[in-house]
């Protein structure tokens, strides 16, 4: 299983950046977890591939990139895009986002091949299939809905928090996996913007080591790669994570191409 972070931020000089305003991991090439960056990072070959998203949730900096990815498409789909996502998120999605005043509603249109936007809705604990992969949602600990997942494919497992604050189903979910490759949880802010993070249901450093407290790994050395950085405040949360000198704890680079 290949997953990269697509990049979104760029610095004074046009370069890709470290730092990340939206959220969208590309996995295998062809299906995008979250959609933050989509239309925007997406290389030509991933963009002839990819027609599943799923959606852990719907802030902004997670769904950005969707309705201009399907824009970019429209003409050409000869078969919908497939965004699979929680009921909460598919009533946000039209209400909010694909209702004529923002964005069209693409779940009412067709090309001349059909449909162009379909609905796939999951539920909390109950796995389904995105092409080749498994995923398994598993409800996390946000301010708004928001899923976890358990993904995998014949060779690989990976547990996905998306954004959360302190969680329990989780846990017990990711303990009672075998053969678990690696963690990706998020952390938004540094220690000292924690009643923020308590007050927007995200976690800083000395918050995420006590939750990894929970965590029971029946592999010694599974990796735990650390997500969804506020990206001013990025130079201090990684400082403070290092500072954590928790063992196999990294952050999960921009840009790079992670096999598992």
């Amino acid at each position: 299983m290949k997953i990269k972070l697509l990049n979104s931020t760029f610095d004074e000089n046009g370069n890709a950046s470290p730092r990340q305003h939206f959220s969208c991991f590309m996995i295998d090439d062809c299906v995008s977890l979250d959609a933050g960056s989509l239309a925007f990072s997406i290389t030509s070959a991933q963009r002839e591939k990819t027609r599943n998203v799923v959606l852990s949730h719907a802030h902004l900096d997670h769904i950005a990139g969707l309705p201009l990815f399907i824009d970019d498409l429209y003409a050409d789909l000869k078969e919908p895009v497939s965004v699979y996502a929680s009921q909460e998120v598919v009533e946000i999605l039209e209400r909010d986002v694909f209702n004529w005043s923002v964005y069209p509603k693409f779940s009412e249109l067709k090309n001349e091949f059909g449909e162009v936007l379909k609905y796939h809705v999951f539920e909390q604990g109950k796995k389904f299939e995105v092409a080749h992969l498994n995923f398994q949602p598993i409800s996390v600990n946000h301010r708004v809905p928001t899923s976890g997942f358990i993904i995998s494919d014949r060779t690989a497992k990976v547990a996905f928090t998306s954004d959360t604050a302190e969680m329990g189903d989780f846990w017990d979910v990711v303990n009672g996996q075998e053969n678990l490759d690696a963690i990706l949880i998020e952390c938004a802010f540094p220690n000292k913007l924690s009643d923020l993070a308590k007050n927007s249901f995200h976690l800083t450093p000395h918050r995420l080591s006590e939750e990894l407290t929970k965590f029971r790994p029946k592999e010694k050395k599974c990796p735990i790669f650390v997500i969804n950085l506020k990206p001013m405040y990025y130079t201090d949360i990684c400082q403070e994570l290092i500072d954590l000198n928790i063992e196999n704890l990294k952050v999960f680079e921009v840009g790079r191409e992670y096999n598992f």
